[in-house]
């Protein structure tokens, strides 16, 4: 399919997404955000298409919202009675406002909707952090598995700027990755920091030089994407709903994913390959 601004491309079994928004730095607009939704259906039910691996087009990853929308939002609110200089503690506001939520506000809009989409996803997927990734572009790279990123990185939470709150999901996944006041400190400053920093503080797993992510980036892709992504699948669904177990309940949970891979083709392939003394080729069944 061909997108305005997406590049896509296949290769040994790896989905290849590039945001491709060259003027905003590859921020995260409504019409970026459809296209990659539609591209994420297609690829989840794609089995040629086992790994996904995310980037930009330099020099950024995902530059975030689109700011340039923000003043026409605020007018049309002002221009529809809606205020938010209501008398409170802003708590107290926000939990009447959430008891009251229509569905229409259980999201921000459809880039809002990203991070939860790639998080969801039942295959594997890589960021690979070329350069800013900033707001809800940071989001999507922390809704991703597995993180890579480039010396010239630079990540930022950057919402309290704006007089904003993290919107995608951060809230959710930094303190699982970096601890309660490494995200006060990223999500109340909205500071930026480089790739070696975010490697420091365990945002991502791996750091390279500016010129050096994409290959490393690539290998690993192609190598999940020759592993049994069925058990791949149920590692990732164990360890997020393992999250909110405790160890008796997550055993449990293991073991009917055991008995679940243990009927597969892949299964069945990875035995007799040891026995023969082979290398073996899964097929993702």
């Amino acid at each position: 399919m061909d997108y305005q601004f997406l590049k896509t491309e296949t290769k040994d079994n790896v989905l290849i997404i590039t945001m491709h928004d060259p003027p905003t730095r590859n921020a995260l607009g409504t019409e970026m955000a459809n296209e990659l939704m539609a591209e994420l259906d297609q690829f989840e039910e794609n089995s040629e298409q086992r790994v996904l691996l995310l980037t930009g087009t330099d020099p950024s990853f995902s530059s975030g919202a689109n700011v340039r929308g923000f003043g026409q939002q605020i007018q049309n609110r002002e221009e529809g009675g809606e205020s938010g200089s209501e008398q409170g503690l802003p708590w107290g506001k926000m939990e009447a406002q959430y008891a009251h939520r229509q569905p229409k506000v259980e999201f921000g809009g459809q880039a809002s909707r990203i991070p939860l989409r790639i998080n969801n996803l039942q295959k594997p997927s890589i960021a690979a952090v070329n350069g800013h990734a900033m707001g809800v572009g940071m989001g999507v790279a922390l809704a991703c598995d597995i993180r890579f990123a480039s010396e010239k990185a630079v990540f930022s939470e950057a919402f309290s700027r704006m007089g904003l709150i993290p919107g995608d999901g951060s809230s959710w996944q930094l303190p699982r990755l970096i601890g309660m006041s490494n995200t006060l400190l990223l999500q109340y400053t909205g500071d930026r920091i480089d790739g070696n920093e975010a490697y420091r503080m365990g945002v991502v797993s791996k750091v390279f030089p500016e010129d050096g992510l994409m290959e490393p980036a690539m290998e690993l892709a192609a190598r999940l994407a020759n592993m049994p992504t069925q058990s791949l699948a149920l590692i990732k669904y164990l360890v997020h709903k393992s999250l909110d177990m405790n160890f008796e309940d997550s055993l449990a949970l293991a073991h009917v994913a055991q008995e679940q891979v243990r009927r597969t083709e892949d299964h069945k392939e990875a035995v007799q390959a040891f026995i023969e003394k082979r290398q073996p080729k899964f097929t993702g069944r």
